[in-house]
């Protein structure tokens, strides 16, 4: 009989609020993020707006802000959140360090673009690159320290060195379904006895020149730069796009009967897991969504649950035209009769798309819905879609009961994850 997981923690960084209840307040008022790109210069890019995460000072959460002189944005943000997380959970001093482990879905941090540009216009000559002095001036200028934080693997060494979590220590980069797989995998990890309680979620930023050149070439991005607070706007017919968000989002999992036992509170059990992949293409997801189908079929039989009793879900919902499309259709093959009652909303429409750091996000959406009974909305809906026909919670947040939520992410390369939340008596 597996053992059952309950979240004891929460905390967030994000470009609406970088503490949990600033960026639920933001949810619940439909307040966008979104707004002129302040990280370089995009003046020349077709997209020249993001979701920035505003005002975050990192040195509240650590002793020696120096001693972090180098970690990229992404680090800096997991740190913060996990921090919120750890202090809500009220965990340290009562855990067995071997018992605590750390499980990210964490993405790279800010690229050293200016560095790599430099390189590379020392190094021309006739036009074309001298690798010899390209790796010469590289060698001579790049900093071991600054490119070793650049690794997606740093922020889950970071915080198991901040909070003596010496227990299993993981890292996924399944795209835009990382931290969600995280949390799904940290769960398991505590299900099966490998440990007692798991810090997870995710943490990232692409708000660089690579980044934005790499979902533009994509033409994923949207190019609303006369309105970017309306840019993002998921199932809406004249989507044209997601909007590049970041920010971190973690979550403390605890095996139910040790935190009831020491009193904790708990914000809700983690009953359903699905994980597949579309095994189709590098960057769309499967026509008939046959991986999304599955996901959240084998999350509803990992929860033992029926359709008619998931209250809530938190849609992936990037804004762009396929994402949508396909996601609504993939509900509905799911969920069958019961989905045209099913609330679906994305709050991407506010903060954006945190990448590997959304799924993590939208998990503790999840489990606020079901602690205050109120649906985040979906901002930016106008224009009704076809083949968008579901319940988006258009522009408002509603009171709602929430027993059960449900939260999908899909990223690219078709991973596909479906996290299920149950209320915990």
């Amino acid at each position: 009989m597996k053992r059952r997981v309950v979240v004891t923690g929460i905390g967030c960084v994000t470009p609406i609020g970088n503490d949990v209840e600033t960026m639920w307040a933001s949810i619940r008022a439909g307040k966008s993020g979104v707004g002129p790109i302040s990280h370089f210069d995009a003046s020349n890019f077709p997209t020249k707006f993001a979701a920035e995460v505003k005002g975050y000072d990192f040195s509240q959460y650590v002793d020696d802000p120096e001693a972090f002189e180098f970690a990229g944005r992404n680090i800096r943000f997991a740190i913060g959140a996990a921090s919120q997380a750890v202090a809500d959970s009220g965990i340290m001093g009562s855990v067995d360090p071997a018992q605590f482990g750390v499980y990210l879905g964490a993405g790279e941090g800010q690229q050293d673009f200016l560095m790599f540009m430099n390189m590379i216009a020392q190094a021309q000559q006739n036009g074309e690159v001298d690798l010899a002095k390209f790796t010469k001036y590289g060698l001579e200028n790049l900093h071991p320290q600054t490119e070793l934080e650049q690794e997606p693997n740093m922020p889950a060494g970071h915080l198991a060195g901040l909070f003596n979590a010496q227990g299993p220590n993981l890292n996924c980069l399944t795209a835009c379904a990382a931290s969600s797989q995280a949390i799904g995998e940290a769960t398991e990890i505590i299900r099966r006895g490998d440990a007692e309680v798991m810090l997870s979620g995710g943490a990232h930023t692409m708000i660089h020149p690579f980044g934005v050149t790499g979902f533009n070439l994509l033409t994923a991005l949207s190019t609303r730069n006369d309105s970017p607070e309306t840019a993002s706007r998921p199932f809406d017919k004249n989507r044209d796009g997601f909007v590049l968000g970041e920010g971190a989002g973690m979550v403390i999992l605890e095996e139910y009967e040790r935190a009831k036992s020491r009193g904790a509170k708990i914000y809700g059990e983690l009953v359903g897991f699905g994980s597949t992949a579309d095994a189709y293409r590098i960057t769309d997801i499967h026509p008939e969504g046959r991986g999304a189908v599955a996901c959240i079929e084998m999350a509803l039989k990992d929860a033992g649950l029926n359709t008619d009793q998931i209250d809530y879900i938190n849609a992936h919902g990037t804004s762009t035209s396929v994402n949508d499309r396909v996601e609504t259709m993939a509900v509905k093959k799911s969920l069958g009769a019961d989905a045209a009652n099913t609330p679906v909303s994305s709050i991407k429409s506010m903060m954006g798309h945190l990448i590997a750091a959304a799924g993590s996000v939208e998990a503790i959406i999840c489990l606020l819905a079901m602690r205050d009974g109120v649906l985040p909305p979906t901002i930016n809906y106008s224009t009704p879609d076809p083949d968008c026909d579901l319940d988006y919670i258009p522009n408002e947040a509603r009171d709602a009961k929430v027993q059960r939520a449900l939260s999908n992410s899909f990223g690219f390369g078709g991973q596909n994850i479906t996290l299920i939340f149950n209320e915990c008596a």
